[in-house]
């Protein structure tokens, strides 16, 4: 009775196993170690990303937020691409012939179509440009407005002309201010439809946003360069915490989880399965200081002192374990302009700052509002709370305002920043032009109020200098100034610290994009 009670049980559990296996979904037949196939058993074919803050918006054309277009860049193609060594590349554009010094003339693609089915054309390429180069409400206007206009030639060729001399322009139109935009779909629509159904050109296309949640994308089956095949579902969670990004891809809840903090790395590697990789971001994280009148920060040796009390090396090794290399450039390797002098090299005396403060007439200090988000960069909360530490031992009281990572870029949008904030701010243009401009004047008037004749002068003659040489002494001499000058405060150069699935193949890049088709299952 025993033995058949047994059998019994032993073929209930077959039963089951076979019927699990043919209950749908895709399967794949394996080896076993023996070099045999096994049975059939279900692929997951869902890539999961564990994100820490939401996406900003579907207007690519207003954010400056790189975890936005990580998620954008599936969605949405650009004129020209940087390759895997930064050199930028065609992209949507076949060929193009430079007409003179302000005209480039651009053939796209044939056959390239958006998601909804309307093809790409000249007419589309016109209407993004020329949006973006023209509503100054936008935040990539800054980067677009050296386009004077977009002339349609015919379906497929346009010319781009600027204003004047433009050496970046291949740059600029290789970042997401040239992602594309569906004329017709919009202008048959109105913006507000296309915000919450938008459409690309891209790999994927959208299948739902719930805020705070997640972003779902599936394959755009007539994607030009041929449907992906390597993820039927690509999700985005939403997962602030640090702690629970980490244990989610531990348990096996996410393939990937961004910004793990230097705490846990040891636990993700000695996890079986997981392990953490890591590259150079081309980001810096730094404070943005207010200059404008009657604020203590207003007076650059008070910004100086800032600089000085606060020790750098200590956040990058110690706070982040590492994870950092301390800077005083904004404009780092790799990118056009860059200042090897600024670079792994900080500021740090206390006795300096407490004199310069002194001397501006602060010597029993001042108090200041440092605002800051949390989980948005590594260690962000912790940094800011130590930079407060180390600017009490000059006499300097810092209030720490934390913001969930929308209500921070609704503060910096409405200009209610107060005397400091933590930012880190990356440059997919890999051209020290966008890093530098971040100290033009009347880009942000009323903002951080910073003015400085030297770097307006220098800022100008760079942007229409077309002598590769000049142009890069001059960005290199605008970081110089600005180092000494302190409009902001540069602390380090952040290292991407992601958490992978071993069953994943996934290798970063210093833009920090998240690019589905790139990775792949092992």
């Amino acid at each position: 009775m025993k033995r058949k009670a047994f059998y019994g049980i032993f073929l209930f559990v077959i039963s089951a196993i076979l019927l699990v296996g043919c209950s749908g979904g895709t399967t794949t037949s394996e080896p076993t170690d023996n070099g045999q196939k096994d049975s059939e058993k279900e692929v997951d074919k869902t890539l999961s990303v564990a994100i820490g803050a939401d996406m900003v918006s579907f207007d690519i054309h207003d954010h400056n937020n790189t975890s936005t277009e990580a998620i954008h860049v599936n969605m949405f193609n650009y004129l020209f691409k940087k390759d895997a060594n930064g050199v930028v590349q065609p992209e949507l554009v076949e060929e193009y012939t430079i007409i003179d010094e302000l005209t480039v003339e651009m053939k796209l693609r044939a056959g390239v179509t958006f998601h909804n089915g309307d093809a790409l054309t000249s007419e589309d390429v016109k209407f993004t440009l020329e949006r973006v180069a023209t509503d100054d409400k936008l935040k990539e206007y800054p980067n677009y407005k050296q386009i004077k206009e977009v002339q349609v030639v015919d379906e497929l060729t346009f010319r781009v002309v600027t204003h004047a001399p433009e050496p970046s322009l291949f740059h600029r139109l290789s970042r997401l201010g040239s992602g594309i935009l569906p004329k017709n779909y919009i202008e048959e629509n109105g913006w507000d439809h296309f915000l919450a159904n938008p459409v690309g050109t891209g790999p994927y296309q959208f299948k739902e946003w719930v805020r705070d949640d997640h972003v779902t994308l599936v394959p755009f089956e007539n994607f030009y360069q041929g449907k992906v095949e390597e993820w039927d579902e690509v999700v985005f969670r939403v997962i602030p915490e640090n702690s629970t990004r980490v244990s989610e891809l531990l348990t096996g809840g996410v393939d990937i989880a961004v910004n793990i903090p230097p705490a846990d790395w040891e636990r993700v590697n000695s996890n079986e399965g997981t392990s953490i990789v890591q590259e150079i971001s081309n980001r810096v994280v730094m404070l943005i200081l207010r200059s404008t009148e009657g604020l203590p920060t207003a007076d650059p040796r008070v910004r100086q002192a800032l600089d000085y009390a606060i020790d750098d090396g200590t956040l990058a090794n110690v706070v982040l374990q590492g994870g950092a290399v301390p800077t005083k450039t904004m404009v780092g390797p790799g990118n056009f302009g860059h200042n090897p002098e600024l670079y792994d090299n900080y500021n740090y005396d206390v006795e300096k700052a407490k004199a310069l403060l002194a001397e501006a007439g602060y010597a029993d200090g001042f108090e200041i509002t440092l605002q800051s988000p949390r989980g948005r960069y590594l260690q962000d909360a912790e940094v800011a709370e130590m930079i407060a530490g180390m600017l009490a031992a000059v006499n300097v009281t810092v209030k720490v305002e934390f913001l969930e990572w929308s209500n921070f870029v609704e503060m910096r949008n409405a200009n209610e920043n107060k005397e400091a904030y933590l930012i880190g701010l990356g440059n997919s243009m890999f051209d020290g032009a966008y890093s530098v401009d971040w100290y033009r004047y009347e880009r942000h008037k009323g903002h951080t109020d910073y003015k400085n004749d030297k770097i307006e002068e220098l800022l100008a003659a760079s942007a229409v200098n077309m002598n590769p040489d000049e142009r890069d002494q001059q960005i290199q001499e605008i970081s110089a100034i600005a180092a000494e000058d302190v409009p902001f405060v540069t602390l380090y150069q952040e290292k991407i610290n992601i958490g992978v699935n071993n069953n994943i193949d996934f290798v970063p890049t210093s833009d920090e994009m998240i690019y589905a088709p790139s990775i792949k299952r092992k």
